[in-house]
């Protein structure tokens, strides 16, 4: 039996490349085997079998018996994606670790210095860039959002407003704190309500009563940063969302941040 397209697919999304899934899919069909048999049946180059195997043993998804020759069992998938987690999270854990001593190092301090200095080289208009992908967008916003230091405005959508709220409440809550003016236009339903009720406590939320008719998603903050989205939410794919970022006093002031003002003035605070 051949693992479907899908299934091939979803495990590319838990990080195995093209021949740790062909081959971890045909030992599961197959059982017991021998790296030939895997070979025959997955069309990974026998040349590659062996140390793909071994990468799958590593991870936890495959059992290698000594013999001659060598056979490989299959962990039964439970356990493997079980293993799979630990493993990923062990990583994940000593990578924060070596990503924060290198934080408290003088290491650091070498690259704040040499960033400053390329900052200072820098013409302003370089700082701009497309943002691929709604995980890319959503990184920069924390970004802007922990560096903000006077007012942050976001005109968003239902599922922006969502994401908002997932992904960048404590960053709201952290400004909130420090003083920054937050406000927020948005579709809020009775869906919403939930995220309505925790935003509302560091942000000004104003509904947006027919979202056919928003100016689009972006975000100004402090006047001199912005993001804009040149796709629409609903017609791509998350990762196929592209957005422009950039800093620029122009751009930002004098235009975005007016016309979210104009448009805020015609909005209301959502009725429960």
């Amino acid at each position: 039996m051949v693992a479907s397209e899908e299934v091939l697919d979803q495990l590319k999304t838990l990080g195995l490349n093209s021949y740790q899934r062909k081959l971890w899919t045909a030992l599961l069909s197959n059982g017991t085997s021998t790296a030939g048999e895997l070979s025959d049946i997955s069309d990974v180059p026998r040349s590659r079998t062996y140390d793909v195997l071994e990468s799958l043993e590593d991870l936890g998804l495959v059992r290698i018996q000594s013999g001659k020759p060598m056979k490989y069992t299959p962990v039964d998938p439970e356990e493997g994606l079980e293993r799979l987690k630990k493993n990923y999270k062990k990583e994940y854990e000593e990578m924060k670790n070596k990503v924060d001593r290198l934080k408290n190092s003088d290491t650091f301090g070498e690259l704040e210095r040499l960033y400053n200095t390329g900052v200072e080289s820098t013409n302003p208009g370089e700082f701009s860039g497309a943002l691929k992908g709604r995980s890319q967008m959503l990184q920069q916003l924390e970004s802007m959002f922990k560096n903000s230091q006077d007012r942050i405005h976001l005109m968003t959508s239902k599922e922006g407003l969502k994401e908002i709220h997932n992904s960048h409440l404590n960053h709201i809550k952290d400004a909130h704190d420090r003083g920054v003016d937050i406000k927020i236009a948005a579709p809020v339903d009775e869906n919403s309500y939930h995220i309505l009720d925790k935003l509302s406590q560091f942000a000004e939320v104003k509904h947006i009563p027919d979202e056919s008719n928003a100016i689009g998603r972006f975000s100004v903050v402090d006047g001199n940063e912005f993001t804009f989205a040149l796709t629409h939410e609903n017609n791509v794919d998350p990762e196929q969302d592209v957005s422009f970022w950039s800093k620029s006093d122009h751009a930002a002031s004098d235009f975005l941040e007016p016309l979210f003002q104009d448009y805020w003035k015609k909005l209301k605070k959502p009725e429960r």
